[in-house]
Order: C-alpha cells, then structure tokens, then sequence
C-alpha cells in the first residue's frame, strides 16, 4: 500500500492523482500534490489546511474552482471531481501515466488505462486521440513530460501529434512558454526538442525558424541554419551537462549556472541565428555573408518574446545574448595578428557584464556546432577558454577592488559640479583601473588632469563599468 503523509486527512472520495500519484510510484518524493474529491472540496482543503498548518488560496473561476493549500513543506491543489465518479474523471485526463488515482481512505489504486505499466516501461501514452483537441498545450507536454521522466512518446501517440500541430496556434502564448521552458530546464532537452522539430511542432511554435531550413551558408559551415542551430544547441547542452570545457590540452571548469538561466541560454542559441535568412547576401567571389544577422535576429527574438508572453527580464536577456553572440569572434578577429590589448578585453568584459561567461559559452557551442574541420575554429576556442580565465581571475577580482577616485575627488580635487561629465570621467578612470593601466590614485588623478585639460572625455563615450 503506498503511505502519505499522515497529516493528511483520509477522507472517503478523495483522492491523490496526476503527477502527485505517479511520482510516488516511481519513488520520487513530491513537494506538489493534487488531490480530487467527490464532494464539497472547499470543506476538504480547510481540513487539510488545519492538519498540515497551511492555508488556503482560491485559484480559478467558479465553476472550475482550485482551492490551493500552501503549508511549509508542501502545495496541495483541491479540486471536485470532473464526472460523478473518479473513473469518470481520470477518462478525461492526458496521458495515461497521469490517469492514475489512490484513494486516500482505503489506499486503493484506479488505474484504468495502464499507466503504471506505461511507468514500467517508460513510455508517454495518450488516454484517447481528443485530448490535444480538448487543450493543446498537451501537444507540447508530451514532450515535456517525457523530457522530464526520460521517457519516449508511444508511436500511436507522435502520430497524432504529427497530424494535430497546427492546433498549438490556438492556446496561449504564456502556457506555451511555460511548456517550453520546462523542457529546456531538463538535462536532455535536445533529444525532445529535436522530436518537436521532426513533428513540426517546433515550427508551429516558432514560425520564424521555417526560413532556416534549406538556407545555405559559407564554406565554414558543414550543415544548413537550422541544422546548425539544432547541433550548437546539443553542444551548448553538452558544455552545461559536463560542466567542462575541453579544446586541445585546456580542461576549463565551467561555472555553475541555474536551471532556469541555462534554459534561457538553451533557448537563445535555438533562436540565435533566426535573422541570418533576411541578412544572407552572396559577394562577387560568391562567398555567403550574413552581414548584421544578429541585430535582425535579436528584434525578432524580442517579438517572439512579446508574442510568449516572457518577463521583460527573461526578454531582455534573450535580446542581449542573440545581439552579442559573435561579440568574441569580433574581438578573436582583431587580435588574430596581435593579441587583444588588455584595454580591449576590458571593454568586452564590461560590456557583457555578468553574461560574459553566458556569451562565451553560447559562441563555444555556435563554433563547435558548424560541423567542420577548421583550424581556425580550434584558435577561437583556445582564446575562449582564455576569455574565461581572464574574466574570473583577472576582471571579476579587480572589479571587487575600489575605485580610485569618486565623484566627491571630482568636486575637491577639480571643482567640477555634478554632471554627465562625472560619469565619462569615472568611467574612463575605472576602464584604465581595470586594464591595469593605471594602479594608484595619483595616476587616477593625473589621468583625470589630462582628460580635462585634453577635453578627451567629452569627444567620446566610454563603456561603463557600472
């Protein structure tokens, strides 16, 4: 008999279902719990409330009312039985690993549909061929499901899907997000996202990746734009799952990066070279070109992002990951015959701020994704790996150091009043402080004598450091 929490009141007709009940039965322990009674499941949620010391919150409209239970510990979603009996109920759910009940009063299970045989044999099953009609976001979370569990689509099912994907269109953007979002924060995302693409759900999701099929690119490049895409996406989530980065003899130790940030990341570079068909141009020699690609892709990106319904947060990163993702290729260029100076490194790192490490390692994965043999994709990735050392034993350690002069030297030091000058000036003192052209205040000073008597700061920006 499988056991619950016994704070948990065990009443007749109510019943523990969903992903609750299926992850109790493949022995993982959940914090969220769906619990679907025949009657009066208002009264039930303030039990359960009482006995676990939670609370309740009313989710939904009236008649399709949840009734949230928030305790220390644990989340309990309340709700009344759809039909007049559980059977009734679980005939109307998704997938049949998630069409499972236990009742909390006698411990008996209802599994009509062999979802825990489906457990057994790790296989995403639908309960009939209208529930994507019924919702379809479904659509979406048989992949998600299966991303999560490690499971495959049964086939009977990823035909259905095939045939129904033009209905993802109808639901909402912020659901679909959801979705999404959820798969990308698994550690094997790319072998669902890359069953989406095959289904063409992927494109009914994001209409903007059909024109990368079939568009060609220069000599450096083995595969097509969206194969490209799809293949820096699987070394993307190779970089983030190893959590090493390895070119030649150099093992460079990646830094820890959440779920939710290495799914943002994952979904950048899915994303990264969307505007590459408007920008393709072929010269007189006919190499193919891609000039300003990543300005076009990161306005579309900020419109897909719009259309998702993603926090400004979660779309402006986006934007700046896809804006700046050949940002280090630029620099690598320049300092092909000569190294980048330590000015130049430094205005990278501030630029990039605290995504640098972000940026590095979607232009890692975008380089190692081309698919061909090229010295020079090997020199770039030595120089990556050199970025990242730079950046955390050198930037990050002199940026924790204080500056050496302030506004306040500004106004004692050179009468000057507050003003936009204030920031060009400190700016370009932080930006020498952090090239380590300049160590001590006295040479801060004299840097700013010179500046002033030179009027340099007020001919040009300076990036800043803040």
């Amino acid at each position: 008999m499988i056991q619950f929490n016994p704070a948990i009141p065990k009443t007749k007709g109510a019943y523990i279902v969903g992903g609750s009940i299926r992850d109790i039965i493949l022995g993982r322990i959940p914090t969220d719990f769906d619990i679907a009674v025949l009657q009066f499941p208002e009264k039930y949620a303030s039990d359960l409330a009482s006995c676990v010391n939670g609370h309740v919150v009313k989710i939904g409209k009236q008649n399709q009312m949840i009734y949230r239970v928030v305790s220390e510990n644990s989340t309990f979603d309340i709700s009344a039985i759809e039909g007049k009996t559980i059977e009734e109920d679980l005939a109307k759910r998704d997938f049949t690993v998630n069409a499972i009940s236990c009742e909390l009063y006698s411990g008996k299970i209802v599994d009509l549909f062999g979802g825990i045989n489906d457990l057994l044999i790790k296989k995403i099953r639908m309960v009939s061929k209208e529930i994507f009609t019924k919702d379809p976001v479904r659509l979406i979370r048989a992949y998600r499901i299966a991303a999560m569990l490690d499971f495959e689509i049964e086939s009977e099912t990823a035909h259905v899907i095939v045939n129904n994907v033009k209905l993802i269109t109808k639901a909402a953007g912020e659901r679909i997000k959801t979705e999404i979002f959820k798969i990308l924060s698994c550690s094997k995302s790319y072998i669902y996202i890359h069953q989406m693409y095959e289904t063409g759900l992927l494109f009914e999701i994001f209409p903007e990746l059909t024109a990368l099929q079939g568009c060609k690119q220069n000599k450096h490049h083995a595969y097509d734009v969206l194969d490209h895409s799809l293949t820096a996406f699987s070394q993307l989530e190779m970089l983030l799952n190893e959590k090493i980065f390895k070119t030649g003899a150099i093992n460079f130790p990646i830094p820890d990066m959440d779920k939710e940030r290495s799914a943002l990341l994952k979904y950048s570079i899915l994303l990264h070279d969307i505007g590459k068909p408007s920008a393709r141009t072929v010269g007189n020699d006919d190499n193919i070109h891609f000039f300003g690609h990543e300005i076009i892709g990161a306005e579309m990106a900020k419109q897909i992002s719009k259309r998702l319904k993603l926090s400004n947060n979660e779309a402006d990163y986006i934007y700046f990951i896809i804006r700046n993702h050949i940002a280090a290729l630029h620099l690598y260029s320049s300092g092909i015959k000569n190294p980048p100076s330590n000015k130049s490194l430094t205005r990278f790192f501030i630029k990039c701020r605290d995504m640098t490490p972000d940026i590095l390692l979607h232009t890692i994965a975008d380089i190692q994704g081309k698919g061909n043999e090229d010295k020079r994709n090997e020199d770039f990735l030595s120089f990556a790996s050199y970025l990242l050392n730079e950046f955390f034993s050198g930037y990050k350690v002199k940026k924790t150091e204080p500056r050496l002069v302030t506004g306040n030297d500004l106004i004692e030091e050179f009468g000057l009043s507050p003003s936009p000058l204030f920031k060009k000036i400190l700016s370009l003192v932080e930006e020498s402080r952090l090239s380590n052209i300049i160590n001590s205040r006295a040479e801060a000073l004299l840097m700013v004598r010179d500046l002033l008597n030179n009027n340099t700061c007020c001919v040009r920006n300076a990036s800043s450091p803040d």
